[in-house]
């Protein structure tokens, strides 16, 4: 079905001119950088533009089109405030670790290999596959998402739009790495700047009174009221998770080795923290707004109905051009992020021929890795709840591993009865996946046992317990010597 009169014809046609034109500006700029250097670190000599666009671009992916607005229209203000500090948190603590992991591990490219010094190769395997499923997760959402969008507006088939972008992604990211993703952030960047900002100001003239707070307190009160206890566990939600995931993306710990120098890394980080609050806020706005307008639409096709309620053929072309370019940002992100991790601790996790060449069978696991979301995508599945899985083993790790920066008394063995603890927890309170009980609410225990507020709250649950049950782990080790 047509709906917003783009033919399938002309959606395809863009999807590959756009999608060509970034792996010929990948291709082209990496002629110049080769080397395993500039493959894993972008030989650490990139500068405040280029890392902050990259920053943001890698952080804004097409999930922002989607993810906030839906969020809203439950969850009110507290989850739009809670999405967009989750987001940006990371940005602001990476100045604060990323300045203590170059001192410490200055010839450093991931996360995970200081980790490796500190721990032993049990547990570092453990942090290392919790990462790999986290990013993984993360490329299928990004794929499904770019290819539900474009066939909300053309009917284009989910598989075909998924197979070119993914293609085209990894045609010049498995050959330049991260200096060609680099590179491409930064062209990318600036699309997606442009076409947010016209997005966002056609809605506003074009909307009216309906695109102020003013009609979502007419319309929606709850969504705005103090008193709305959901707006204050699905912000708290959203920020747990959010900001637990995003410090282990190995992206983001890539570019904190690949600044120039720690002021570069500095600046970037806080401009980046700066453009993103802003941005996912009022994409979350555009939920609550679409809501109040008609509660009947899909949650997290609030900013499209909004955008595209007259049927612009040529606001579908910008929509489409800005999730192209927020899902190739990302994409090559997590893709050179996945293979690093690969090449630089594969040596130490597997235990294969000592001619083996790491980078080769890194683009191995790549290729495999994105066939398996090529499918997830074409078969349109949600994976919002696996997506809410990886978020909790992300919570369960996150105490206990940046809290060993700064106390050399958390070894291996704490560590691990933590983050296992952290996770039993969390795990008998996360909800099943229609939401209505978990395996210690309803299932092991009945829900009548209960309090409404804990059996209309399980997700919140199920984050704050994994995120903090390990820190009470920690403060307690002299019992469990």
């Amino acid at each position: 079905m047509n709906n917003f009169f783009l033919s399938q014809s002309s959606s395809l046609t863009l999807v590959i001119i756009i999608s060509l034109i970034f792996v010929f500006l990948g291709l082209y700029n990496s002629k110049k950088y080769q080397g395993l250097k500039n493959y894993l670190t972008a030989d650490r000599n990139i500068e405040s533009f280029s890392l902050t666009t990259s920053l943001t671009a890698s952080a804004l992916g097409a999930w922002v089109l989607f993810g906030p607005a839906s969020a809203a229209t439950w969850g009110g203000i507290g989850a739009v405030i809670g999405y967009s500090l989750g987001t940006a948190f990371p940005m602001f603590f990476l100045i604060y670790l990323g300045k203590k992991i170059r001192n410490d591990f200055p010839k450093g490219s991931s996360l995970i290999e200081f980790l490796r010094k500190k721990f032993g190769k049990s547990l570092f395997k453990l942090i290392l596959l919790m990462t790999i499923f986290y990013m993984f997760i993360f490329l299928c959402a990004e794929v499904t998402a770019v290819a539900v969008l474009v066939n909300y507006i053309s009917g284009t088939e989910l598989w075909i739009t998924a197979l070119i972008v993914l293609m085209s992604t990894l045609a010049y990211t498995l050959y330049g790495g991260l200096r060609a993703s680099i590179f491409t952030d930064n062209i990318q960047m600036v699309v997606i700047g442009v076409l947010l900002l016209i997005s966002l100001a056609y809605i506003s003239s074009f909307t009216g009174p309906e695109f102020s707070f003013d009609f979502i307190k007419e319309k929606n009160p709850q969504l705005l009221s103090s008193s709305y206890l959901p707006s204050y566990t699905a912000g708290l939600t959203f920020f747990i998770a959010v900001a637990a995931t995003n410090l282990f993306h190995q992206g983001n710990w890539q570019r904190v080795y690949a600044a120039k120098n720690f002021e570069t890394l500095k600046k970037s980080l806080i401009i980046s923290f700066f453009i993103i609050i802003p941005v996912v806020f009022c994409m979350g706005f555009t939920g609550m707004v679409a809501f109040s307008v008609d509660p009947t639409i899909r949650p997290d096709l609030g900013f499209f109905t909004l955008l595209l309620k007259d049927q612009n053929e040529l606001l579908s072309i910008v929509v489409i051009i800005l999730g192209l370019a927020l899902t190739i940002s990302t994409l090559d992100t997590l893709v050179n992020a996945i293979s690093s991790l690969i090449v630089v601790d594969g040596k130490a996790t597997l235990n294969l021929d000592k001619k083996t060449n790491y980078l080769t069978l890194s683009k191995y696991v790549i290729l495999f890795l994105s066939f398996i979301s090529f499918i997830i995508a074409s078969k349109g599945f949600d994976i919002l709840y696996l997506f809410l899985l990886a978020d909790l083993f992300c919570c369960a790790f996150v105490l206990t591993v940046f809290s060993s920066f700064y106390n050399k008394n958390i070894n291996e063995k704490i560590a691990y009865v933590s983050i296992i603890i952290g996770l039993i927890g969390g795990f008998l309170m996360f909800p099943a996946p229609d939401f209505s009980q978990s395996l210690l609410v309803g299932i092991l225990l009945p829900k009548e046992l209960f309090s409404p507020i804990v059996s209309q709250s399980l997700l919140f649950l199920s984050f704050v317990i994994a995120t903090f049950l390990p820190l009470i782990v920690l403060k307690a080790k002299r019992f469990l010597y």
